[in-house]
C-alpha cells in the first residue's frame, strides 16, 4: 500500500477536540497536502520543526497548503506542544505507540538491547548514544552548526526579540551581532533556541513524554499534490535530521530567506 493510501485510512486522536477521526479529515482536496510525522512531541526535532512552521506561517498561507502533523505522546503532550510552539491544535494528531511510524517504515533509531533493562531503559541508553552520533548520522555536525553559526541560514532571532533560555539570563537578539554581524544565523543563535526547547521539555518531561519507550523513533515528511501524488519525501535518519537542508528546512516548499 502506498503512503497516501495509508494516510487516508489512518485515524488518530485530534488535539483540538479529542476526537478520533481520520487524520485527513477536513482537508481541502483542491490544495497541496503537507504531512509531517514527528518523533516524540518532546523531541528536539518536533519542537524545532514547529518553530520553523510558525516562522514561515505567512508563506504557508500564501501557498494555500493543508498541513497535518502526527506526533508521539498523548493529548496532554499535544496540548502542551501547541501552547509552546503555537502549532494549531486542529492540525495535530497523536500516535501513542508509534504505530503509523511503523507502518510507514520510518527509522526506529538505534536499538541496542541491554539484558535486564526495560524497554524504556534501553530507549534511554540508545537515545544518549544517538545524541553522541552513534546510529544517528549528521547529528554531531548539526549540533556544532548550532554553535558555530551558518551564513547559508537566515537570522533566527530578531534584534529586538528577547529569548528566555534557562539557565541563561534573558538574551536580546542583538546580542548575537557581537559574534559577527546580522542577516544570517549567528554563532550560538540556534544553540540558544535549542536550549530554550530543552528547558521547556525537561521542565514538563512527563507531560511531553508520557512513555519513553519510543524516545529514539524518527519520523518524516511528505508533500502531495491535490490528486494525492507524492511531490516530496524526507525520512529522518537521526536526531536533528528532520530536513534534507537543515539550514533552510522548508526549502523543499520553495521557502528561502
Amino acid at each position: 500500500m502506498d503512503v497516501y493510501s495509508i494516510l487516508q485510512q489512518t485515524k488518530r486522536q485530534r488535539i483540538s477536540d479529542g476526537a478520533i477521526v481520520p487524520i485527513l479529515d477536513g482537508c481541502d482536496r483542491t490544495k497541496k497536502l503537507l504531512i509531517i510525522i514527528c518523533p516524540q512531541l518532546g523531541d528536539f526535532d518536533s519542537l524545532e520543526y514547529a518553530w520553523w512552521l510558525d516562522r514561515e506561517k505567512q508563506q504557508l498561507e500564501a501557498q494555500d497548503l493543508v498541513v497535518r502533523m502526527v506526533g508521539i505522546g498523548d493529548r496532554s503532550s499535544g496540548q502542551k506542544f501547541c501552547e509552546f510552539t503555537k502549532f494549531p491544535p486542529e492540525w495535530l494528531f497523536i500516535d501513542e505507540r508509534a504505530e503509523l511510524h511503523l507502518q510507514l517504515n520510518f527509522y526506529p533509531g538505534l536499538s541496542i538491547k541491554i539484558p535486564r533493562f526495560s524497554a524504556a531503559q534501553n530507549a534511554w541508553v540508545n537515545l544518549i548514544l544517538m545524541c553522541a552520533g552513534i546510529g544517528s548520522p549528521g547529528t554531531l555536525a548539526e549540533v556544532f552548526r548550532g554553535y558555530k553559526g551558518d551564513r547559508s541560514a537566515p537570522q533566527l532571532i530578531a534584534d529586538k526579540e528577547i529569548v528566555n533560555a534557562k539557565p541563561l539570563p534573558p538574551i536580546a537578539g542583538s546580542f548575537f551581532d557581537l559574534a559577527g554581524g546580522s542577516g544570517f544565523q549567528r554563532p550560538f543563535e540556534l544553540a540558544t533556541l535549542r536550549l530554550r526547547n530543552m528547558a521547556e521539555v525537561l521542565g514538563n518531561w512527563t507531560t511531553y513524554v508520557p512513555d519513553p519507550t519510543y524516545l529514539t523513533q524518527r519520523g518524516g515528511t511528505f508533500l502531495f499534490d491535490a490528486d494525492g501524488r507524492l511531490l516530496y519525501e524526507h525520512r529522518d535518519r537521526g536526531i536533528l535530521g528532520f530536513a534534507a537542508n537543515m539550514s533552510q528546512p522548508l526549502s523543499f516548499l520553495g521557502f528561502r530567506d
